[in-house]
């Protein structure tokens, strides 16, 4: 079997055509927030380029059993029960729950490919069960998506999107067909960094970006980390992601 895969740095850059799966990354910080709320027990995330909309749709739902995450620009949105860092998805906060999350980046994405048959969202944490899940569906064109900031490229979306890439060529008997540069690059770019990921994710300008707000060490010691969690984030309905 023929696996085609093409990467593209954010989501203006998606083309108009058909894919069977699709993986939405955003390193700093959302889908790795995604994961490690799954993880610790979240029901599900319904995922939100409108803050109003998110706000109506969240009303609708038993204050007991949701919470509202929103993030622009880095920081919490006033009003809102979380932000967007992985570390304040604990199990005591999201248990049961369902999350109605907005981020600066990485919820447009998921939105924009919200249509594709599968859709996974991935973060270096999940990268090597995400990539075994691809290899299981036996789908032909499979899009990986980085969240970008603010429609520019991202250092460190591209660079997960390398190591997913990597894994499936090396560790799965599938042949691969690298279908963009972009991808070609991002393999180039996990090759160089994949020893020293916490650095590759300071040195991305989100990085500084995170890292002139405030202390946020301790969040890119989670996003760094690799093949730690097995939850795979998949929709089940549009904009509703669960574990599986």
């Amino acid at each position: 079997m023929i696996i085609n895969l093409y990467y593209y740095h954010v989501a203006n850059d998606v083309p108009e055509k058909h894919f069977d799966i699709a993986v939405v990354i955003d390193v700093l910080r959302a889908t790795t927030t995604i994961s490690w709320a799954l993880k610790n027990g979240a029901d599900s995330i319904q995922v939100f380029s409108d803050l109003d909309l998110l706000r109506d749709n969240a009303k609708r739902w038993d204050a007991d059993k949701r919470l509202m995450l929103a993030e622009r620009g880095g920081k919490k949105i006033n009003g809102f029960d979380l932000g967007n860092s992985p570390l304040s998805v604990t199990t005591e906060k999201v248990q049961g729950k369902r999350l109605f999350m907005s981020t600066t980046n990485g919820t447009r994405s998921l939105k924009k490919v919200q249509n594709v048959k599968y859709l996974f969202a991935m973060a270096l944490p999940n990268r090597k069960v995400v990539a075994e899940r691809i290899m299981s569906l036996n789908q032909k064109n499979v899009i990986i998506l980085g969240s970008g900031w603010e429609g520019s490229y991202s250092l460190e979306d591209s660079l997960a999107a390398g190591a997913l890439a990597l894994y499936m060529q090396e560790n799965l008997n599938y042949e691969i067909n690298i279908s963009n540069d972009e991808l070609y690059a991002s393999i180039a770019l996990w090759s160089h960094w994949k020893n020293d990921i916490l650095g590759c994710l300071k040195t991305a300008t989100h990085g500084k970006r995170l890292t002139s707000l405030g202390d946020y060490e301790d969040d890119f010691k989670c996003c760094a980390e690799l093949d730690c969690l097995d939850i795979v984030p998949t929709q089940v309905e549009r904009g509703v992601i669960r574990a599986s």
